[in-house]
């Protein structure tokens, strides 16, 4: 027994807890003084074990809800598109290549699966960025859809005689070949789509669906310009971002070695 009453030890330790704050303010609150104040005895009360014991709870379990919802977010709507479009490829070339390819019926069927296939192109993206469902999931199956759709389109257009094989082999080797250059500067930095790459997409999308379609007159015309265009969109807009990544490379490379002078020193 110290002949001290309790509240008013409490009241001491935290009137010196107070003086010892800078500037003369109370750096905690009641509760909160508690926590770090010792009993009578001079070791931590159970109060202030309560406290720091309950403030770590929520920490703990904000990991474990964060981490839930990480997992769940992978069958979000917009990588629930993105899977639409990948199935959506051995569809259209089911209905591209049946009774032989020309039937009118099955190349409408066909642009209509194409169709669907690049409006959801449109979409996903879209979504993961506005309300933040982007997931490693969907950095490397989106990429994936576009180029198995738009391959599929080419190459069964190719196969037919109707698109020059050339064609196919100018946009499929820019895709993959930017693609695989994205990768190869990815410790650099992102080199972001231009708009430049947003048209030539929209281009090519609507000069494929274009051959897809069993068009005759001026309308085979009219596609013809059509994927002149974004041929040469295809062309222009690959050695943009071959030059974005000399520069991000010659950047990054700058950045490293004067990082490493500084440390060095």
């Amino acid at each position: 027994m110290t002949g001290v009453p309790a509240s008013a030890a409490g009241g001491s330790s935290q009137a010196q807890g107070a003086g010892r704050a800078p500037g003369g303010a109370t750096a905690h609150s009641a509760t909160g003084a508690s926590a770090d104040t010792p009993d009578a005895a001079g070791t931590p009360g159970p109060t202030g074990r309560m406290v720091a014991a309950e403030g770590a709870k929520p920490a703990r379990g904000g990991k474990i809800a964060a981490a839930a919802v990480n997992q769940a977010s992978v069958w979000n709507i917009a990588n629930l598109l993105t899977m639409l479009r990948l199935v959506l490829v051995p569809g259209f070339v089911a209905l591209m290549l049946a009774d032989g390819g020309y039937d009118p019926a099955w190349r409408s069927l066909a642009w209509a699966a194409f169709a669907i296939a690049m409006i959801t192109d449109l979409f996903d993206g879209h979504l993961a960025r506005t309300y933040n469902l982007v997931t490693d999931f969907g950095k490397i199956a989106d990429p994936i859809a576009d180029k198995a759709i738009m391959g599929a389109a080419l190459i069964c257009l190719s196969a037919l005689g109707d698109l020059p094989w050339w064609v196919t082999i100018v946009i499929l080797g820019r895709e993959l070949g930017i693609t695989l250059m994205r990768f190869l500067v990815i410790r650099y930095g992102v080199i972001p789509a231009s708009r430049g790459g947003k048209l030539k997409t929209l281009t090519q999308g609507v000069a494929v669906g274009m051959y897809v379609l069993a068009l005759t007159g001026w309308l085979a015309t009219l596609r013809f310009w059509v994927m002149a265009a974004a041929v040469v969109l295809t062309v222009v807009t690959g050695l943009d971002y071959v030059r974005q990544a000399i520069v991000l490379r010659r950047q990054g490379r700058a950045e490293r070695g004067e990082t490493l002078e500084e440390t060095e020193e």
